[in-house]
């Protein structure tokens, strides 16, 4: 059975989602400040391999742990639930279906207690 990864079209179909989903993300209110001082082109390349690796692909993701990559942020639900929104969006312009993009945020959401409150 074909995985997300290769359903949605591999590494480079992810690359463009991301481009798509940090222009949502860094146009967002809620949640844009945590990118002010960030290396985009560097983040955009760790958030590629990471979704990657999160919907079945290769595991290249080589960055910081979750934990780790989110401290000192102290996120809350309301910005998970925005980033999750902008996921979600970003996968429906890609014509990706409700059920799969719903895997994702399922698969999101297991790591929701490394990312909040730290």
């Amino acid at each position: 059975m074909e995985n997300l990864y290769e359903k949605l079209g591999g590494q480079d179909a992810i690359t463009k989602v991301v481009d798509v989903f940090y222009e949502k993300v860094l146009a967002d209110e809620t949640v844009n400040q945590f990118f002010r001082d960030t290396d985009m082109d560097k983040q955009r390349r760790h958030q590629s391999l990471f979704i990657s690796w999160a919907l079945g692909g290769p595991n290249q993701y080589s960055g910081r742990s979750m934990e780790l990559a989110h401290k000192g942020m102290n996120l809350n639900d309301e910005h998970f639930g925005a980033i999750a929104n902008h996921l979600a969006a970003s996968l429906r312009e890609f014509n990706v279906s409700d059920q799969d993009i719903n895997v994702v945020l399922d698969k999101l959401t297991t790591m929701k207690n490394d990312i909040l409150y730290k």
